[in-house]
């Protein structure tokens, strides 16, 4: 069986144009696509803005990388991407290959406990927001969704005979399901309900696509248009996609929530370092207190190891509690 050819770009074309063309061919997501330009240029300019990548190769990659490590001080999963940007540029692009293993300073890796709010904080918290914010800040917290997971979540994938979330795609690529609180059942009932009748509208004035991952696309290409692929929570206007150059409604911003959130815990006087995912940490934490096998409490949350879903252990409460400092026993 013969494989297939490797995709090559425009060779007359600006390299840019280039990484954004192989990113496309191969259905990178938009924020890939913006996340490997960026780092891509950043690399070009770092050397000046002069010489073509194809004229550097392995040992400027690890001085631009170990710059990031030493001068910059980034976060080892942003040295990460950015080593994964270069390597996509010479592998896809380039076609050129690097070697074996880049060797850069790397960043050191540092496993900081995650921020959790106490239940009162999150009541304090949901009670001081409203509207759709409201009920996606209680998804976030109901049912441990990560923000973007939220905000992508369409129709098809809301069951509320069952009582639950189906998570297509995620980080990480596994796909799961999640329990819908019976609390916000009648909400997002309602707000679903006003994502159909406002669907029915855009068919009517010509509209009503959605954006759908390339595959789905090309094997159901009236899909688009069903109601079940629709955002739970979609944009207010519709917008022209950036590389189809279609007219369509998306779904929501994340800025949105995340500002209503940080706005929410400004109102409820919580001083904390906390944000949109401070939810999905809480969740899991108060799962883990109420008792649930952290095995359980792995598969909602969609972690690969149950070691990431230990780390939570290290913030509950415990029988620490009971225990008085050795200051509180002076007379």
């Amino acid at each position: 069986m013969e494989s297939k050819p490797k995709f090559k770009p425009n060779p007359e074309s600006r390299l840019m144009d280039q990484v954004r063309e192989v990113l496309r061919y191969y259905h990178y997501a938009y924020k890939t696509e913006q996340s490997y330009t960026s780092w891509v240029l950043q690399y070009v300019k770092f050397y000046g803005g002069k010489t073509h990548p194809r004229d550097m190769g392995k040992t400027e990659v690890e001085r631009f990388l170990s710059f990031l490590a030493e001068k910059r001080n980034v976060a080892a999963a942003t040295q990460k991407q950015a080593l994964n940007a270069l390597v996509f540029l010479y592998r896809k692009v380039l076609d050129i290959d690097l070697g074996p293993g880049i060797a850069p300073t790397r960043t050191k890796r540092r496993r900081n406990l995650p921020t959790v709010l106490t239940r009162k904080e999150v009541e304090g918290l949901l009670g001081q927001m409203k509207g759709k914010h409201a009920l996606m800040a209680k998804l976030l917290y109901g049912c441990g969704l990560r923000l973007m997971e939220c905000v992508r979540l369409r129709i098809k994938d809301v069951d509320f005979g069952q009582g639950r979330i189906f998570i297509r795609s995620p980080k990480g690529g596994r796909d799961r399901t999640v329990i819908l609180p019976e609390t916000i059942k009648r909400e997002l009932q309602e707000q679903v309900s006003s994502v159909v009748a406002l669907h029915k509208a855009d068919l009517g004035r010509g509209f009503g696509g959605v954006y759908l991952p390339a595959a789905i696309g090309r094997k159901y290409p009236n899909a688009a248009k069903e109601t079940a692929w629709q955002y739970v929570f979609p944009a207010k206007q519709m917008s022209r996609d950036p590389r189809s150059g279609e007219t369509r409604r998306h779904h929501v911003l994340e800025s949105g929530l995340q500002k209503a959130v940080k706005r929410a815990l400004t109102l409820a006087k919580i001083h904390k370092k906390a944000g949109c995912h401070t939810l999905r940490h809480s969740f899991a934490t108060h799962l883990l207190e109420s008792g649930t096998n952290i095995r359980v409490v792995q598969e909602l949350m969609g972690h690969a190891d149950v070691k990431t879903t230990e780390i939570y252990t290290h913030v509950m409460k415990t029988d620490v509690d009971a225990v008085k400092s050795p200051l509180d026993t002076l007379s």
